[in-house]
C-alpha cells in the first residue's frame, strides 16, 4: 500500500477523473490508494477548476476526517462498505449537517440544518465521503445555473464543463459540472422539471430523475411536493443502479425480457431541434435501430395542451405553500416576504414577486389571475387526463419508455438574458410533461455536437414505478450508445 502521504501517481490521476464506484472501491480495497489519497486527488481537481463555480461551498478538512475513519476502519479488518472512497457533491438545497444550506440565496447563507437528509444519509452510511455543497439556481427556480447571488469574482453563473463560455443548465448545476469535470465521480441533486437531467446532458454525463416518492423528499428544500424529488449523477449507469439500490433498496433484481426493447418518438419532442442536436439525436436512433431496438412512432394527441395547463400553476402555488411550510419546520426564523426581499437573480425574483407571492398567473388573454383555481384544475383534471395519456400509449404500444432528446439545443451561451422566459421554455420542453405526473426519467449522453462541439443526450422516461426496468434499459442502451461517446 502507498504512504499516506504519497500523491496518487500519474496513470492513476488519468484514471480517477472518469473513474466509476467499482475502479475506486476495488482500488481502496486491494490497498492501491487509500481514502485520504483520494482526497486529496479530487481537491486538487476541484481547486485547479475553481472557475466553472462548481460548488458554493467544500470542507476539504472535514473531508479528511471522514476518509481516515474509513481508512482506520480498512486496517482494522473491517469489511469495506459499497462506497467505500467514493466521493460525493451534494446539491446546497439538499441537507447535510455540519453544511449551511443555503438554497444559492443570501437568506439562507447562514441556516445550519442539525441532521442529514435520507437520501444522503443513505450513502454516506456506505462510506461515501461529501466534499461540500454544489452551486445551483437560486432556490431551484431556474435551468441555467445563472445564480447572481454566489459566485467567485469575475464569473457569474456554473459554467459548462467542455466551454465555459456557455451554461452548465440547472438548476443542479454544480452537481453535473462536478461529475463532468472530474471533481467528484458521483454526485446527488434534485429535479422539479428538468433539474437533474438538463444540466447532465449539457455537460455530458448520466443523470436519473426517479419516480417521485421513491426516494425520501425530507430535509430538502422544496419547490412543489407533487413534481420534487432527489436524483443521482454519475460517470456510468452501474454506479446510477448502485445509488438508486442503496437510497431505495429492493429485494427485486430485473432482468429485460428477450423480445427486443421498444421505445416510442413522438414528433412534440422531436420537433425544432437544432442541428446539432438534431443529427446527433437521429444518428444515435439509428444506432438503436441496428442492435434490433424497435423505434415506435405514436400519437400523444392533447400533450402539449395537458402539459402546460399542468406545469406552471404547480409550481406557482405549491412553491408558496411548501416554502412556508419548510422555514416553520426547521424553525428558520425568517417569513417568506423577507426571504424573497433578498433574491439576487432577476429572474427568481421575478417569479416570487410576480407569481408566487400574490398566488397569480397569466391566463390565456394576458391577464393576471388568481392562480387556485388553476391549481385545482391541474390536480384534479389535467394530471389524471396526462398520465392516462401515456398509460394508454404504453399500452397500446407495448412501450418499454418513450426516446427524446434531452434538450432541444446544446448549451447556449452565458449573458444576461440567458435566463429569459423564452430560454427556460425551450430548454424544458422535452422534460416537463414526465415531470409533471411524476415519471421517473434518464438521461444518457451521446456525443458531442459537431459544429458546437457541446454535449447532446437521449432521455428515455418510464411509467411510474418502472425505474428499475428503466435502469435496466438505460445499461443496454449505454452499450450502444458507447462509440459515439468514444468520439
Amino acid at each position: 500500500m502507498l504512504n499516506m502521504n504519497e500523491k496518487v501517481n500519474s496513470d492513476q490521476i488519468i484514471h480517477l477523473n472518469k473513474a466509476t464506484i467499482g475502479e475506486i472501491t476495488r482500488l481502496v480495497q486491494e490497498r492501491k490508494v487509500t481514502c485520504e489519497q483520494l482526497v486529496h486527488h479530487y481537491f486538487d481537481n476541484i481547486e485547479k477548476q475553481q472557475a466553472l463555480n462548481a460548488f458554493i461551498r467544500t470542507d476539504k478538512a472535514a473531508a479528511i476526517q471522514q476518509a481516515q475513519f474509513w481508512d482506520q476502519s480498512i486496517r482494522e479488518g473491517h469489511a469495506c462498505p459499497a462506497l467505500i472512497g467514493v466521493l460525493l457533491a451534494v446539491k446546497d438545497n439538499i441537507h447535510v449537517a455540519g453544511f449551511p444550506n443555503t438554497a444559492g440565496t443570501p437568506a439562507l447563507a447562514d441556516f445550519r440544518p442539525k441532521t442529514t437528509a435520507p437520501v444522503i444519509q443513505a450513502l454516506t452510511d456506505q462510506g461515501a465521503i461529501i466534499v461540500g455543497k454544489a452551486h445551483m439556481h437560486e432556490l431551484a427556480f431556474g435551468v441555467t445555473g445563472y445564480n447572481t447571488a454566489m459566485h467567485i469574482d469575475g464569473v457569474i453563473g456554473t459554467r459548462n464543463v467542455v466551454n465555459p463560455s456557455h451554461i452548465a443548465g440547472g438548476s443542479s448545476s454544480g452537481s453535473a459540472v462536478a461529475v463532468a469535470a472530474g471533481m467528484v465521480p458521483i454526485a446527488i441533486g434534485t429535479d422539479t422539471g428538468a433539474s437533474v437531467r438538463l444540466p447532465s446532458a449539457l455537460n455530458g454525463c448520466i443523470g436519473f430523475r426517479p419516480t417521485v416518492g421513491r426516494y425520501a423528499q425530507a430535509d430538502i428544500t422544496p419547490i412543489s411536493h407533487t413534481r420534487d424529488t432527489a436524483g443521482p449523477m454519475a460517470h456510468c449507469m452501474a454506479d446510477i443502479i448502485l445509488i438508486d439500490q442503496l437510497i431505495a433498496p429492493s429485494a427485486q433484481s430485473i432482468e429485460l425480457s428477450t423480445r427486443p426493447i421498444r421505445l416510442g418518438i413522438n414528433a412534440y419532442f422531436w420537433e425544432n431541434l437544432d442541428e446539432d442536436v438534431h443529427e446527433q439525436a437521429h444518428t444515435a436512433l439509428q444506432l438503436l435501430k441496428t442492435a434490433a431496438i424497435e423505434i415506435i412512432p405514436v400519437d400523444m394527441p392533447d400533450l402539449a395542451q395537458l402539459n402546460q395547463s399542468i406545469s406552471f400553476p404547480l409550481v406557482i402555488y405549491e412553491g408558496k405553500y411548501d416554502l412556508i411550510a419548510y422555514l416553520k419546520h426547521h424553525e428558520i426564523e425568517l417569513s417568506l416576504e423577507a426571504l424573497v426581499e433578498q433574491i439576487s437573480s432577476p429572474d427568481v425574483k421575478h417569479i416570487f414577486q410576480q407569481n408566487i407571492l400574490p398566488e397569480m398567473i397569466m391566463d390565456e388573454t394576458g391577464q393576471s389571475v388568481p392562480v387556485q383555481p388553476f391549481y385545482q384544475k391541474a390536480i384534479q383534471e389535467a394530471q389524471p387526463q396526462l398520465l392516462a395519456l401515456y398509460q394508454t400509449t404504453f399500452e397500446n404500444h407495448q412501450l418499454d419508455a418513450l426516446i427524446f432528446p434531452t434538450s432541444p439545443i446544446v448549451a447556449p451561451l452565458v449573458d444576461e438574458q440567458v435566463s429569459s422566459i423564452e430560454l427556460f421554455q425551450t430548454l424544458i420542453r422535452n422534460t416537463d410533461p414526465g415531470s409533471n405526473i411524476g415519471l421517473p426519467g434518464l438521461s444518457l449522453p451521446i456525443g458531442l455536437g459537431k459544429k458546437s462541439q457541446l454535449p447532446v443526450a437521449l432521455e428515455i422516461d418510464g411509467l411510474p414505478h418502472t425505474d428499475q426496468q428503466l435502469l435496466a434499459i438505460g445499461q443496454a442502451l449505454e452499450q450502444i450508445f458507447s462509440s459515439l461517446n468514444d468520439r
